[in-house]
């Protein structure tokens, strides 16, 4: 008879969302076990952190610990496109959040994270995997296999699904729906990058932008062990005649780029290129009886604004709180108190990230005659906070936009 155990929360998938939704959890007292199918550290992409993301740190009290391993400093973000550059501070965004953050490799961090939470009571088995669910029961039950092929139950109160890019309850519950973003692709390696360009700034990410084709662009995200993250995104059209070889691709890709190929003059190439593609992802729904999706398990946009880490992390704080209300015995709505607010700031970002592609974003960004105010605006959405509808650009995102798109496109630069 296969053995059945029972938990009052299961999280599937030990990264950024999961680990800071169990933390959260454990901190008011609820039992929690985390079933995390790879063995950490691991490698991930999402290297650059917003500011906003360390707000869910300091929540789940683990930002002491990210504070003292030594990751890059963060404090905001730099674009390049040919002979224009556009900083953004941190510092000085309309939110005032937190002013700087950490661009991190992901195999230490989340690491840090996941050891952070098990340090606070939180159960890890790593090596473990989610192979069968089942929500039709009074008490979810699912079934998980141990690295040795052995299987057993697990009946939980409530499955938090952090498990990114697996989307193990999208794939096993038929969630899953296609996106609305083009498909798109990633090349991408990290470098010894001995960058000594007098315009290079490590304390920012660089987003550069092909010269000629303007929804091609890279990202040079600089560590502070001497490496960098180096990446090139396009659709995948762009990708058909350059052949097999990733580090052909990706290297002729930055050798179109002069402003780029300046900055990465000294790089030593030492670790071979990868690729994604297909990232983008959607569900049809956020939650269910006994169920709810964070982070990439849920939807995943575009990489160019680093918010994938920040929407993971927003959405395993709102969950944790919503499940700590419902496993007390109050009243919860998953709809309006979780999915609805949740949905509000991904369609922030999903509204900058298409003016991004369609241009309208990089002419406001490269702009020289925005306001501080104006760049204020625009800063605090690039540092996280999609949420703050106090911030116009973020309560009107759309009709913003246009009108200072079509007022940077009739003004002179």
């Amino acid at each position: 008879m296969i053995e059945m155990e029972r938990r009052e929360v299961v999280v599937i998938g030990a990264g950024p969302s999961g680990a800071i939704a169990a933390a959260l959890l454990k901190r008011n007292g609820h039992d929690v076990l985390i079933i995390e199918r790879q063995h950490f550290p691991r490698f991930s992409i999402g290297e650059s952190l917003l500011s906003h993301c360390l707000d869910f740190v300091e929540e789940a009290g683990m930002l002491d610990a990210v504070n003292a391993a030594g990751f890059q400093l963060k404090n905001g973000a730099a674009f390049a496109w040919g002979e224009h550059y556009s900083a953004f501070d941190f510092g000085k965004t309309f939110s005032n959040g937190k002013p700087t953050t950490f661009q991190v490799q992901r195999a230490d961090f989340d690491k840090l994270l996941a050891d952070q939470a098990a340090l606070q009571g939180v159960e890890i088995r790593y090596g473990e995997e989610i192979t069968g669910v089942d929500f039709e029961r009074p008490q979810p039950q699912l079934r998980a296999r141990r690295e040795d092929g052995g299987e057993y139950l697990i009946e939980a109160r409530f499955v938090l699904d952090a498990s990114g890019y697996g989307r193990v309850l999208p794939r096993l519950l038929d969630l899953e729906a296609a996106s609305n973003f083009p498909l798109r692709q990633a090349v991408f390696t990290h470098v010894e990058d001995h960058i000594g360009h007098p315009g290079f700034e490590r304390e920012k990410i660089l987003i550069t932008t092909h010269p000629q084709k303007r929804d091609i662009w890279f990202w040079t995200i600089p560590f502070s062990n001497g490496r960098c993250s180096l990446g090139v995104v396009a659709a995948a059209e762009h990708f058909a005649e350059r052949g097999a070889d990733l580090d052909a691709c990706l290297k002729g890709f930055v050798a179109e780029t002069p402003s780029l190929q300046a900055v990465m003059a000294n790089a030593v190439w030492d670790t071979p290129a990868r690729a994604i593609g297909g990232y983008s992802a959607n569900v049809k729904t956020l939650h269910g009886p006994g169920f709810a999706l964070l982070g990439n398990a849920a939807e995943f946009l575009d990489p160019v604004f680093s918010s994938g880490v920040t929407i993971a992390m927003r959405s395993a704080s709102m969950a944790a709180g919503l499940l700590h209300r419902q496993l007390q015995g109050e009243s919860v709505d998953w709809q309006t108190q979780f999915a609805e607010p949740l949905k509000r700031g991904v369609d922030t970002f999903r509204c900058y990230v298409e003016g991004w592609y369609a241009g309208t974003f990089q002419d406001v960004i490269f702009h020289p005659g925005s306001s501080p105010d104006i760049r204020a605006m625009i800063s605090a959405i690039l540092a996280g906070y999609a949420w703050d509808e106090r911030n116009p650009f973020v309560s009107e995102p759309r009709r913003r936009l246009r009108m200072l798109s079509e007022i940077c496109a009739s003004t002179p630069q």
